[in-house]
């Protein structure tokens, strides 16, 4: 993590730690009692394939009080509809913080897959007057500080 930070100062730049997390909006399962020989009913309401996917941005640099930003990514369960987020929606992250910072950032996030992606890369690679893109190690949440957010 040192050479992120080194590279931050240098740049005048935010280090930015990304991370998601989802949850599903299925009803818990409801446990009750019942006479022997008889099946409890237990009435519980929606249909059980939504899900909601938040990724979050905690961003910081010296001197100045960090900031979060995040995005939210609804899946309502409809045919042919993505369940979370693409590498566009993390593209349209990267770039909402930029705006709203307006500055240089230094951007840490894990190995998840659509991290990886190419595209991603190849825009990082076009932007890297103001972007660099770091890799956390495979698995490291001690690293990562948006993690308890």
């Amino acid at each position: 993590m040192a050479g992120g930070k080194s590279t931050a100062a240098d740049l005048g730049a935010y280090l930015c730690f990304e991370d998601e997390a989802g949850q599903g909006l299925r009803p818990p399962k409801g446990r009750t009692w019942a006479p022997v020989g008889a099946r409890p009913v237990v009435a519980v309401r929606g249909k059980g394939s939504r899900r909601v996917n938040m990724a979050g941005v905690v961003a910081y640099r010296d001197g100045e009080r960090p900031h979060l930003s995040y995005r939210l990514h609804v899946y309502r369960g409809r045919k042919g509809e993505p369940k979370s987020f693409s590498w566009i929606d993390y593209q349209d992250l990267i770039v909402a913080v930029h705006q709203h910072l307006g500055a240089p950032l230094v951007w840490c996030w894990d190995n998840l897959n659509v991290h990886l992606a190419g595209q991603l890369a190849e825009f990082a690679a076009e932007n890297a007057d103001w972007l660099r893109i770091v890799q956390l190690p495979a698995y490291a949440p001690e690293l990562n500080p948006v993690e308890g957010v």
